[in-house]
């Protein structure tokens, strides 16, 4: 089990199971986000503590509903929003690896999607490749 938290520590996440990798999205919202996510079933993640949310505005039917701590305003999770989850079904919530343990992160493969050429169908192109973090190693 991991856990992670929000700067002031209002919020606070458990996650079940370790994600398999992170996808560091170079898009408009994971880039003013600050956000690099995990992808996992809701059911393996557990919040705990109050957020706001913000879904884009720049999209005529967004996806993803980000959530950030209402106190500090770190971005922690997103779920689909319900056009979404109708669409594709409520398989996947993210979760902002930023706020792990570093440490907690050593093997992890960091992936780096083209969000920004993305068309929203089909797979991702990456802008570079993939790393396997470290001990120690971080997010950058």
């Amino acid at each position: 089990m991991l856990r992670l938290s929000c700067h002031c520590g209002q919020v606070r996440l458990e996650l079940a199971t370790r994600p398999d990798y992170i996808h560091a999205c170079n898009c408009s919202l994971c880039a003013k986000s600050g956000a690099r996510w995990s992808y996992l079933h809701p059911c393996d993640v557990t919040v705990a503590g109050p957020t706001n949310r913000y879904s884009r505005s720049d999209k005529a039917d967004p996806a993803a509903e980000i959530r950030f701590c209402a106190r500090c305003g770190s971005t922690t999770h997103f779920v689909l929003t319900a056009a979404a989850a109708a669409k594709f079904g409520n398989g996947v919530a993210g979760v902002n690896m930023r706020l792990a343990d570093e440490d907690d992160l050593a093997g992890l493969e960091l992936r780096y999607p083209d969000g920004r050429a993305w068309s929203g169908e089909g797979a991702f192109g990456y802008v570079r490749e993939a790393r396997i973090l470290g001990a120690g190693a971080g997010l950058d």
